[in-house]
């Protein structure tokens, strides 16, 4: 039972929006619009991927362009630190008034974080609904074969077009539902921070990410391959998981054990599935450790059509163990349900019982 009558009281608390949010059909044609209405300046740098290009970046160009606006492109080739760098000295050499990120995941952080370092404002385009990073502050960079995470800046506008996402393949979009799904066992965990840890929890973010996560499995039944209606469900969870992260200032309503595990199959795993189909994989374990509703969660992605097994994500059995059994080092400082880790035999039954390896 949640007890969510009042927030915690802070000095102070930065917390960072959106401005605008356009959500819906054929809004790809709003962004002229939206960067007149923010009045952040005429010149763009738009990062965009090799796919995404002629999806959506060459016609954004067009249109900022045929407004009287300036727009450099930039292909991005991989999450690193070295793109990073090399995306921040573009956008300083245009002398940027912003940036625009457009794709599904790898070009928006890029945005993010390129955008931080030349102190403009960026808006978040996705072309699809993978994750919810499509709204949040934070960033991933790979280096080194690993995933890090970063605190960037949250986007000062987000365009959607629903009809645009609908078209990505099925897969992202049922990922992203995980993302949100994961948020369930997320919440728990900062709640069991609060209570043995006594770290800092804010009700209204909690109430936040637990709706966003409601949001996806009341609708499972209706989200199918190609609907549009589809991919605005997906995008409002999506948007509210974000504004979460936003109101709590931290990562923590959205990510707990449950992403610790995917961080651990992402440097463990042969070919590691999507970000939201391991972390709605692991909300399943970990909702299972809580003592709480796991076949709900299962139940909500195999409506979806999401993966709920590693058979069906293309993970061994022994990489699932092994990444259970390292998840708690994956973050130390946040406490979570793993608390210093579980037992090989612990972490083993774990998997079986919830059916996400076969026994």
């Amino acid at each position: 039972m949640h007890d969510w009558r009042e927030d915690e009281t802070a000095a102070m608390k930065w917390m960072e929006f959106p401005r605008e949010v356009l959500i819906g059909k054929n809004v790809l044609n709003k962004v002229p619009d939206v960067l007149n209405k923010l009045k952040i300046g005429k010149k763009v740098f738009l990062v965009t991927g090799k796919n995404t290009v002629d999806v959506a970046g060459r016609q954004i160009q067009e249109m900022i362009e045929e407004n009287g606006g300036v727009c450099e492109i930039c292909v991005s080739e991989k999450a690193s630190p070295e793109e990073v760098q090399k995306i921040t000295e573009a956008g300083a050499a245009l002398e940027a008034d912003s940036f625009l990120g457009i794709g599904s995941g790898r070009s928006i952080d890029l945005a993010k974080l390129s955008s931080k370092n030349c102190d403009v404002p960026f808006i978040s385009i996705p072309t699809a609904a993978s994750h919810d990073g499509i709204v949040s502050s934070r960033a991933s960079i790979h280096s080194d074969g690993k995933s890090e995470s970063f605190e960037a800046q949250a986007p000062i506008a987000v365009i959607a077009d629903t009809e645009m996402i609908s078209r990505a393949p099925f897969r992202l979009l049922a990922a992203g539902c995980g993302d949100v799904i994961s948020n369930y066992t997320s919440v728990l965990d900062w709640e069991l921070a609060s209570r043995h840890q006594n770290e800092p929890f804010s009700r209204s973010s909690a109430m936040m990410a637990y709706m966003s996560a409601d949001m996806i499995t009341n609708s499972a039944d209706l989200i199918r391959p190609g609907l549009e209606s589809s991919a605005r469900i997906a995008v409002k969870s999506l948007v509210l998981s974000g504004t979460a992260m936003s109101v709590a200032g931290s990562s923590r309503p959205a990510s707990g054990a449950e992403h610790m595990f995917s961080h651990a199959l992402d440097r463990i795993a042969k070919k590691p599935a999507l970000h939201g189909e391991q972390c709605a994989v692991g909300s399943i374990m970990m909702m299972y450790l809580h003592g709480g509703d796991w076949e709900k969660i299962r139940n909500a992605l195999l409506q979806i059509g999401a993966p709920t097994t590693a058979k069906e994500m293309g993970i061994d059995d022994e990489e699932i163990i092994e990444a259970l059994l390292r998840a708690h080092t994956i973050r130390p400082e946040r406490y979570t349900i793993l608390g210093s880790g579980l037992t090989p035999s612990a972490a083993e039954k774990i998997a079986a019982v919830t059916k996400v390896i076969t026994e």
